[in-house]
């Protein structure tokens, strides 16, 4: 039986030289690789108590909307900003290169909700955080952040400390 990783493609100096760059696309193109990694996330969180799922744009709907239809629960989405047609609140952080604004509908979620956040990766953490940031903005509670791949050399479980991650496969010192 094959694992998450053996559906997973690596390319390497890309975006740019000595990046391992961790491919999706090779799990999403395949419906057995599809279904092991939404099965092995929503096991993950079996335990976790939560009211609703939000992703970030765009890979974490991917792995996000269908573990919330699985689980008969409202999936949020977590957006680029001026992409979303109704009244927001948004959260400026920083990447490698400049920085950017994710946003989220105001009416999202009631507050006081449980909410599990979902992306494909963690790496530095700045997206994790950002998105922590906006559901608290809106009087939610992390329940937890469920992620396909975490790359830990690059320290994003720190910048989250005091929630807790969930990770399907982790390239640590690869």
């Amino acid at each position: 039986m094959k694992t998450i990783k053996d559906y997973i493609r690596t390319i390497p100096d890309f975006p740019q030289k000595g990046v391992m760059f961790r491919d999706i696309t090779t799990i999403i193109q395949d419906a057995d690789g599809l279904a092991l990694a939404v099965d092995t996330m929503l096991d993950m969180v079996k335990d976790l108590d939560y009211d609703v799922i939000a992703g970030a744009e765009s890979r974490g709907f991917i792995f996000g909307a269908p573990m919330a239809y699985k689980q008969h629960k409202p999936f949020v989405l977590i957006r680029k900003k001026g992409k979303l047609p109704s009244e927001t609140v948004s959260v400026s952080y920083d990447l490698e290169y400049g920085s950017t604004e994710i946003e989220m509908h105001t009416d999202s979620f009631k507050p006081g909700s449980r909410v599990l956040l979902v992306d494909d990766l963690i790496a530095t953490g700045g997206t994790t955080e950002a998105m922590i940031k906006l559901v608290e903005k809106l009087g939610g509670e992390v329940a937890g952040v469920c992620v396909l791949i975490e790359l830990p050399d690059l320290k994003g479980r720190e910048k989250i400390e005091g929630y807790r991650l969930f990770s399907a496969v982790s390239y640590e010192g690869e």
